[in-house]
């Protein structure tokens, strides 16, 4: 199969399981612990890829400087921003949570501004920020309830941001070597910093898994990490950023028509008019990029 027909592939494995996950997410964290689920999630899927690398033989990095790089987009994509995920998702609904996550690529072109030879946005991108943005002040500040808890929101804001830095360092910081590699060295980055930081604010003492939390911690290695995380990091070596980054349009739109058929979480005018906001910024963020190639500006498309 041609890199062009697995990019399409893997972008429609992310869509779909990672609008997933945010439900699996919500259900695990009602008996697991979230530093400690985040943690088992990852430790066990990066051993397994590793495990799998191992048996195929295939090259490991040799510089420690790699394993470093490497593991800096671990720790922010899954150590940082799984984390605050699952916190966040104590406090609002999965629907809600994978809306927000959704400002990831807004977040993505500011970074970029401020790297040397980073993407550009024009002015109509500056607009496309506004309205994202003014998106999450609708839901954040227009209302009462589950699915506009303060704290729960800036969690989240926090986890995209984590996220779109660990996306550009993944992108940026090439290393040599089989991309499965690289991914299982990301999870277990980020597994092992989830898990310390687990005991040593004492999740221990709180961990005991209902049979619902163990199934989803399950679905999340399976799906999530080996199938999602693993299809989203080929996605970004293959495509550019911009467009791999558009998975965000779909994830919120599958995670709140199965919040709605499985936990009953509701659809409510304002999350619909907030979604219109936050995709349109999102979109017109994506469509307005400037890169600098041969000497000229072009509007990445």
């Amino acid at each position: 199969m041609e890199n062009k027909n697995k990019g399409l592939l893997a972008y429609i494995l992310v869509c779909i399981l990672w609008g997933s996950t945010y439900l699996a997410i919500r259900i695990g964290v009602h008996s697991f612990p979230p530093f400690l689920f985040g943690g088992f999630r990852y430790l066990i899927a990066g051993s397994l890829i590793l495990l799998y690398g191992y048996i195929k033989k295939l090259e490991f990095p040799k510089d420690k400087k790699d394993y470093i790089k490497i593991s800096i987009a671990g720790l922010l994509m899954l150590g940082i921003s799984s984390s605050l995920i699952a916190i966040a998702e104590m406090r609002i609904n999965s629907s809600t949570a994978a809306l927000l996550v959704a400002t990831a690529p807004i977040f993505m072109a500011i970074i970029e501004l401020f790297i040397p030879g980073g993407s550009r946005i024009s002015l109509f991108g500056w607009i496309g920020m506004f309205i994202g943005f003014a998106g999450v002040g609708i839901l954040s500040f227009s209302g009462e309830g589950f699915d506009t808890d303060i704290l729960g929101i800036m969690l989240m804001i926090l986890a995209a941001l984590a996220w779109a830095g660990g996306s550009i360092h993944s992108k940026r910081k090439v290393v040599g070597g089989p991309i499965i590699i690289h991914i299982g060295v990301q999870m277990l980055a980020g597994g092992i910093s989830q898990t310390i930081v687990g005991v040593i604010i004492g999740e221990l003492s709180r961990l005991h898994p209902e049979p619902s939390g163990i199934w989803a911690l399950v679905y999340l290695i399976i799906f999530g990490s080996l199938i999602g995380y693993t299809s989203y990091i080929y996605l970004i070596s293959v495509w550019p950023i911009s467009k791999a980054g558009t998975y965000a349009y779909i994830n919120p739109i599958v995670a709140m028509i199965l919040g709605w058929m499985i936990l009953g979480e509701p659809i409510t005018f304002k999350m619909i008019i907030s979604t219109v906001f936050i995709l349109a910024g999102v979109i017109i963020v994506q469509r307005s990029k400037v890169v600098e190639k041969a000497g000229e500006e072009i509007i990445e498309v």
